[in-house]
């Protein structure tokens, strides 16, 4: 057998990396630069598609089911294909990004799964993306462990069979890797990743009883799924391995998925593993389409936001129903709490909080769902065990009792609550403090007792450029304005610099974060995503 052409993929603007030889091999490289030939121009076209769709909703302010795909939605003889043996039990799934702790850390947990992340999680410097790689490779090697330098503490994988299966998290269509360049041009971080991490173990996965198995993120109509089945089909093949190999979840955490859940199933029926409900990008979604409204869609405080709002209890419902009628697992969303090391009383408070979530979600059929901590898998465990028992999931649930329509997913204004002041603050000072630490580099934050990642950040800025668009009126009498957003934002930096002191907040990113925060918030021109123009200050 010759040897595989050079590839014509270039590295670009980046140090080397201990090891970076092990993953950006030639053969590795040149199967990324087949997927980006054959599927980047049709991203391409996709991205367009979107604003193309957004611009129809701003003027419109409506969404509804296709009635170009009424067919696939009224045939009930076709199923998503059986879930492989290591998938078919998800009730309980952690996630968070890909260093080394946290791989060792996760795999041990105790959940059934692992959402091993390289998008929101993950701020995309070139050392999180071929180290993150680097470190899932030694892990199915086996050969993998940790010493805390500040502890002392080491870490070390458990027995095979008490392992969590991966399911990796690729970029998002909309994101571009600019160190890895084709004719000059970035090639999409959706392919880099998928691609590096499919080469390099899909037929390792196999030889361990498991498989390459995807969480397929930011997923916004059939068409995006239909790509990614296509990039499946041809990578399969490209390798080796047998059709149908591959499984994906797809998170339907943007609003104008909600209303294509049936055809996203559809086009990755022989690839599909199920859906997911989020919430903070799901709810940046909504404000990202319909920001141009009026008072109607205007949010609350993202945490007067639950799930069981009447719109987010119609999009729940209805993704377990689409899901258990096309055989397709249904997993719930995340419970965020990081537990406190000094106040047992805010655990309590917080575990009670979580154990009525999963409960609820155990009890509206949902086959598994998320947590962001180790402390938090034996109270999902828990909930859902109660409901499972030995089942490994509840799939049999029809729920067809569901019934939604289409403006049930879109009626913001059922709620009750009205923005505050308060959130205003909140939003701030959350927004800030992430935004800092993934311009260091850090995509999973803690923050106050939270584990927050890009998508906290997107639905905080998207809050706070809503309320001044939509002239809000907070509790206090004071009015949404630019200027009132700069004076909170200033307090809240000043906050910072006395709570941490000055020597920390002069190592740290903070008038950027504050700077950036503040671009996205108050431009007219609302960003798409603020990682688009955070990437561009982001250093390695």
């Amino acid at each position: 057998m010759s040897a595989p052409a050079p590839s014509p993929l270039a590295v670009v603007d980046a140090e080397p990396l201990p090891r970076q030889e092990e993953v950006l091999t030639e053969a590795a490289l040149a199967f990324v630069a087949e997927l980006h030939r054959r599927f980047t121009p049709r991203r391409d076209e996709l991205l367009a598609r979107r604003a193309e769709r957004r611009a129809e909703i701003a003027r419109t302010s409506t969404l509804d089911f296709l009635p170009e795909t009424a067919a696939i939605r009224a045939d009930d003889s076709w199923k998503v294909a059986p879930a492989p043996a290591a998938l078919n039990d998800r009730r309980v799934e952690i996630t968070g990004p890909t260093d080394r702790k946290m791989t060792i850390n996760a795999l041990n947990s105790g959940a059934r799964v692992w959402l091993a992340d390289f998008e929101d999680a993950s701020a995309p410097t070139w050392e999180n993306v071929v180290l993150g790689q680097v470190n899932l490779i030694d892990a199915y090697r086996r050969k993998i462990d940790f010493t805390d330098a500040r502890s002392g503490k080491s870490y070390a994988l458990k027995p095979a069979d008490e392992l969590a299966t991966v399911v990796m998290r690729p970029r998002g269509w909309h994101l571009d890797e600019r160190h890895l360049t084709f004719d000059g041009r970035p090639v999409p971080g959706a392919l880099v990743d998928f691609g590096l991490y499919f080469f390099h173990n899909a037929q390792r996965l196999i030889d361990l009883g498991k498989g390459p198995y995807f969480y397929l993120p930011k997923t916004e109509s059939h068409l995006e799924a239909r790509l990614w089945n296509e990039i499946f089909v041809f990578a399969q093949d490209y390798v080796g391995i047998p059709q149908g190999t591959v499984r994906a979840t797809v998170l339907i955490e943007t609003i104008t998925a909600a209303y294509e859940m049936e055809e996203i199933l559809y086009e990755l029926r022989d690839h599909a593993a199920g859906l997911n409900a989020g919430r903070w990008d799901y709810l940046f979604s909504i404000v990202k389409n319909f920001r141009d409204g009026g008072a109607k869609f205007v949010l609350p405080d993202r945490n007067a936001v639950t799930m069981t709002a009447p719109f987010m209890r119609a999009y729940t419902e209805l993704l377990v129903r689409t899901c258990h009628k096309r055989g397709a697992h249904a997993i719930g969303g995340m419970a965020a709490f990081i537990p406190s090391r000094k106040d047992a009383e805010v655990n309590k408070v917080a575990f009670e909080k979580v154990k009525a979530d999963k409960d609820r979600e155990a009890g509206d059929g949902f086959d598994g769902s998320w947590v962001a901590h180790p402390d938090l898998v034996p109270i999902a465990m828990a909930s859902f065990d109660a409901v499972l028992g030995e089942k490994p999931n509840q799939k049999d649930r029809l729920r067809e009792d569901v019934s939604v329509a289409p403006g049930d997913l879109i009626a913001i204004d059922s709620l009750d609550a009205k923005p505050t002041y308060a959130g205003l603050v909140s939003a701030v000072q959350v927004g800030t403090r992430y935004i800092e630490a993934w311009l260091r580099g850090l995509g999973a934050v803690a923050i106050f007792n939270l584990m927050e990642d890009a998508a906290t950040a997107e639905i905080s800025r998207s809050q706070i450029w809503q309320w001044i668009n939509a002239g809000v009126v907070f509790e206090n009498g004071e009015t949404a304005t630019p200027e009132l957003a700069r004076k909170v934002a200033a307090e809240e930096l000043d906050a910072i610099r006395a709570e941490i002191g000055e020597e920390a907040f002069a190592a740290g990113k903070w008038q950027q974060a504050h700077d950036l925060l503040l671009h996205v918030s108050l431009d007219a021109d609302y960003a798409d995503f603020l990682t688009l123009p955070a990437y561009e200050q982001l250093v390695g």
